[in-house]
C-alpha cells in the first residue's frame, strides 16, 4: 500500500495559511491540527444549527440529530455500543469525574493500582482516593528505560484491587504498553481497567471492544478533531458506579458521567473525525467495509506509515551521546512521541528551531513522575519532537539537519 501523503495533507487547513506552509510542525502531542471535515462540521453547527438541540424547531432537530451521528458513527469505528461512548470537556475532566465515582463506590480497604508512567490527568485524580478509606499502590517504571515491566503488576494485584489504571502509551515514554495481556491479567483478579489513550489515539484509533477495556479514554483534539474528551466505559460499569449526572438523567449512562452541559457544536463535529477515517480509508483501500473495519485498517495504515517516518529520527537521536532518547528505540515498540534528555538547555534549542520555523516543545508535559523515576529534572524538563502520519519525510529530514547544526 502506498501512502498517499499529498492526499492526507489536502485535508488539514491549516497546511495551506501563511504560517503553517512553512512551519514543520512537531508538537502533535500537544493537539493535532484539526481536519476539514471537523472544521466544516463545526462551522456549520455555529451557523445553522446553534440553539438549544432537540426541540421541534427544524434548527434544533439538525443540531441534535448531528450530535447523535457523531456518538453513533464514533462508537461503531472503535466497537462500541452506541450508549458506551461519552463525551465531556475534557480527558482530565472526564477522569476526575469517574474518580468520584469509584470513591462512592469503593469499601474501606479496597485498593488501586497506578502507574508513574502516567500523565498527570490520568493518575492525579485516582492517587486523591488515598485521601479516603482506599488504598493506592503504584506500579512503577524501571528507573533506566521507563517501561512497565507486567510481572510487577502481578505482585500488586490481590483480591482487595477494584481497579487498575495505565496508559495505552506515555506522553513522555511512547512505549506501547501491552494493553490486552495487562487487562486480561487485571481482570483475572475481578477488578477494572481504565486506559488513558489520549497519546495513543492519534496514531490510530483502536477497537476499545477488542482491546476489552473497561474504561478507554481519549482526546479530540488529539485526533483531528474539536476540544473534547471522548469516554469509553462498558455498559455493565456504568450502570454499577454511582450516577454522577443529574439525578432524573440516571438512567442514561451516556450522562451518568458528564454533570457539566456539554458542547453541542464540538460533540456534533466529532462525526468529522469520522468523516475523515472514512475518506482516508476509501482513498487508499478499495473494499466496501463496515465501519469498524474501516477503523481497523486506517489504525494499520497510520502505524505503517508512521513506522517509516520514525526510523531516520530514531536513528540520528541515538547515534548522539549528546541526546538521550526516552523509551523504546525500535519504531515497532514506541509511538512517534519523542521526548530527549539535552545536554543544552531543551527550551534554548526548541527557541532556535523555531527560528527555523520548526514547531517543538520543551517542558515536562505534566509527565513530572516518570521524568523523576528516570533522574531527570522535572523543571528543566525535555525536548519533545512528536508526529502523526500527516508529517512528511522532507519535514523529518529538516528536523534532523536543523538539530544537527544546534546540538
Amino acid at each position: 500500500m502506498t501512502f498517499d501523503i499529498d492526499f492526507v495533507r489536502a485535508q488539514f487547513p491549516a497546511f495551506l495559511t501563511p504560517d503553517g506552509k512553512n512551519l514543520a510542525f512537531f508538537e502533535n502531542a500537544g493537539g493535532s491540527y484539526a481536519c476539514v471535515q471537523v472544521i466544516a462540521r463545526l462551522e456549520r453547527f455555529y451557523r445553522e444549527r446553534k440553539m438549544q438541540p432537540y426541540w421541534p424547531a427544524r434548527p434544533s432537530k439538525l443540531g441534535g440529530a448531528e450530535m447523535d451521528e457523531a456518538r453513533a458513527r464514533l462508537s461503531k469505528m472503535m466497537g462500541l455500543e452506541t450508549d458506551e461512548l461519552s463525551f465531556g470537556p475534557s480527558t482530565t475532566q472526564n477522569t476526575y469525574v469517574l474518580s468520584q465515582a469509584f470513591r462512592q463506590m469503593m469499601k474501606e480497604g479496597e485498593a488501586i493500582v497506578v502507574t508513574n508512567q502516567d500523565h498527570e490527568a490520568n493518575s492525579g485524580p485516582w492517587r486523591r482516593l488515598a485521601e479516603t478509606e482506599v488504598e493506592v499502590r503504584e506500579w512503577c517504571v524501571d528507573h533506566e528505560t521507563g517501561r512497565l515491566d507486567i510481572k510487577d503488576l502481578e505482585n500488586l494485584l490481590d483480591d482487595r484491587v477494584r481497579l487498575v489504571c495505565f496508559p495505552h502509551c506515555s506522553n513522555i515514554i511512547a512505549d506501547i504498553n501491552p494493553v490486552v495481556e495487562i487487562i486480561k491479567t487485571v481482570h483475572q483478579v475481578g477488578a477494572y481497567t481504565c486506559v488513558d489513550g489520549v497519546s495513543y489515539a492519534p496514531h490510530g484509533i483502536p477497537n476499545v471492544k477488542d482491546l476489552g477495556a473497561d474504561i478507554y479514554l481519549f482526546s479530540s483534539y488529539k485526533t483531528y478533531g474539536p476540544h473534547q474528551g471522548i469516554m469509553a466505559i462498558t455498559r455493565d460499569l456504568a450502570q454499577k458506579l454511582p450516577n454522577q449526572g443529574h439525578h432524573f438523567n440516571a438512567t442514561n449512562i451516556t450522562k451518568r458521567f458528564t454533570p457539566a452541559g456539554p458542547d453541542h457544536a464540538q460533540i456534533a463535529a466529532c462525526a468529522g473525525i469520522v468523516d475523515y477515517f472514512e475518506a482516508l480509508h476509501d482513498h487508499h483501500f478499495d473494499e466496501n467495509v463496515a465501519l469498524s473495519e474501516k477503523g481497523k485498517a486506517v489504525h494499520d495504515l497510520v502505524r505503517a506509515c508512521e513506522e517509516d517516518l520514525m526510523q531516520p529520527l530514531l536513528d540520528y537521536i541515538t547515534s548522539k551521546n549528546s541526546l538521550r532518547l526516552l523509551g523504546p528505540e525500535k519504531a515497532q515498540e514506541r509511538a512517534p512521541t519523542f521526548a530527549v534528555k539535552t545536554q543544552k538547555s531543551p527550551r534554548t534549542i526548541a527557541e532556535r528551531l523555531a527560528e527555523r520555523h520548526i514547531a517543538v516543545g520543551a517542558d515536562n508535559f505534566y509527565g513530572v513522575r516518570p521524568l523523576e523515576a528516570m533522574g531527570i529534572d522535572a523543571d528543566e524538563g525535555v525536548l519533545r519532537m512528536s508526529f502523526v502520519h500527516y508529517t512528511s519525510k522532507s519535514e523529518i529530514l529538516r528536523l534532523i539537519n536543523a538539530l544537527d547544526d544546534i546540538i
